[in-house]
């Protein structure tokens, strides 16, 4: 398995912010804002590797999502204070094929993004699945992409921690199935799986 440097110099980082500690101080989010109640805007990056799909062919991929999550849409309140709530989450994604005959592909993606917030509003969990479309540059190789216009299928989860008012750290584990859904004869889709990190910014 390959990593980019600076993807392990991340990881590090993100590992030792989110090393056991006491649970984090009140202030680190105002008390009359609630995650839940704020746009955010996350970027993120990582590395994921082929887990199957009908290509024989290697792919290592390396993604960059810019998203947009919505405030909460609706959600369940619980008695100790914590919070399970769903949100509207789009992605412009750019992606880096490092491994493979293609060299990138860009694309839009939506979601739910399922969360659960502690009472403070200082960690959570969250999940969601979706999908999407995009442009590959496919290159006639057999095993590769069939042609350019490529939809695309994704599920994610992980954890996010505050780490000041208005930005949290994000760590978390991804799926991707890319394909055409049958337009080219064969339909040589791809699935991947691996790792994310990021950074959120709340409004």
């Amino acid at each position: 398995m390959k990593f980019p440097p600076a993807f392990i110099c991340a990881v590090m980082v993100a590992f030792a912010t989110l090393a056991p500690a006491k649970d984090a101080p009140s202030d680190v989010l105002p008390a009359t804002i609630h995650p839940s109640d704020r746009h955010y805007i996350d970027l993120e990056t990582g590395y994921l590797w082929k887990v199957g799909g009908s290509t024989e062919l290697n792919y290592g991929m390396v993604p960059v999502m810019l998203t947009w999550r919505s405030p909460e849409v609706f959600g369940l309140d619980f008695s100790d204070g914590s919070k399970l709530f769903v949100r509207n989450r789009i992605s412009l994604l750019g992606q880096w094929i490092e491994t493979g005959p293609e060299n990138h592909y860009f694309g839009l993606m939506g979601a739910p993004s399922i969360e659960w917030w502690n009472a403070a509003g200082t960690w959570s969990v969250y999940a969601g699945i979706g999908g999407g479309a995009g442009w590959i540059d496919s290159q006639g190789v057999t095993g590769g992409q069939g042609q350019d216009f490529t939809y695309n299928w994704f599920a994610n989860a992980g954890v996010a921690r505050a780490i000041t008012d208005d930005v949290q750290l994000r760590v978390g584990a991804m799926f991707q199935h890319l394909s055409n859904r049958g337009a080219t004869d064969p339909n040589p889709g791809v699935n991947t799986l691996g790792v994310t990190i990021g950074l959120s910014w709340g409004f």
